[in-house]
């Protein structure tokens, strides 16, 4: 991960919602039941376009592939999002791709021109505080932990957790457990009193370096809303209990208001 300024990580994710790739532009999240559902802007059809021809196309589901066969054209297979960027299939300003939620598939559906319609004047932060750059002790578990994560959706999913941070705040000792640890980054999602109040509900992410020599430095500075704070169609880890701070991180984005 770079070492970018706070003003450039603001940027870049003010770029990132501004876009036309953003969670704003999502407009169906449409789950795949069927051996072949219909595509199009037909009342029939399982992913639903807003616009276009009444049939475009079918996505066919075999031996846990999917193909995508249009009216008018070659047929492929399409990855989804389980091992990184999945395959999009474009139809003017309109895209759709498939994703994976725990064995299940969707297609999302985007509206590419979504900003033309609607104007986003960027987030709200608390300023930033050096105070909350943490240097926290990176703990091995032994054994991992296997912590039961819900979504928006209230699914359950497990997560196999072999480490935890534990940090110093204004006198108290608290923990951290992260969602996910790679090469490149540790993932976590966490909760505070400052959730529905002042920041989203649902609890913010936090992004971070890998940690070193037993450390890992959490900047929550640059806790961001999950894309669940923007649109419907995301599903979106929730914190686990462990992870309810009992205090207010009074850093980080603030909750969005709606109004673009």
């Amino acid at each position: 991960m770079s070492q970018d300024s706070f003003e450039d990580w603001r940027q870049r994710r003010h770029a990132e919602l501004a876009g036309p790739d953003s969670w704003f532009g999502l407009v169906g999240l449409f789950w795949l039941e069927d051996e072949v559902s219909r595509v199009g802007s037909a009342a029939d059809c399982v992913v639903r376009l807003p616009a276009g021809p009444a049939h475009l196309g079918d996505l066919l589901m075999r031996d846990g592939s999917v193909v995508w066969r249009p009216v008018n054209g070659a047929g492929r297979h399409l990855a989804t999002d389980r091992d990184g960027k999945p395959d999009v299939v474009n139809h003017e300003l309109l895209s759709f791709f498939i994703v994976e939620r725990d064995g299940k598939l969707a297609a999302r559906v985007r509206d590419r021109g979504w900003a033309q319609q609607r104007l986003f004047h960027g987030l709200e932060h608390f300023s930033e505080d050096p105070a909350w750059i943490v240097e926290a002790d990176w703990l091995p578990l032994d054994p991992p932990l296997i912590l039961e994560v819900p979504n928006v959706s209230g699914d359950l999913k497990p997560v196999t957790v072999g480490f935890q941070a534990r940090f110093e705040i204004a006198g108290q000792t608290l923990q951290l457990l992260p969602m996910s640890v790679g090469d490149s980054e540790v993932f976590f999602v966490f909760r505070d009193r400052t959730s529905a109040r002042e920041t989203y509900g649902g609890g913010r992410f936090l992004k971070v370096k890998p940690a070193a020599d037993g450390r890992i430095r959490l900047d929550f500075n640059r806790a961001f809303n999950p894309p669940c704070a923007f649109t419907p169609f995301a599903t979106c880890p929730l914190p686990p209990p462990e992870n309810w701070l009992p205090l207010a991180v009074t850093a980080g984005e603030k909750r969005w208001n709606g109004a673009h």
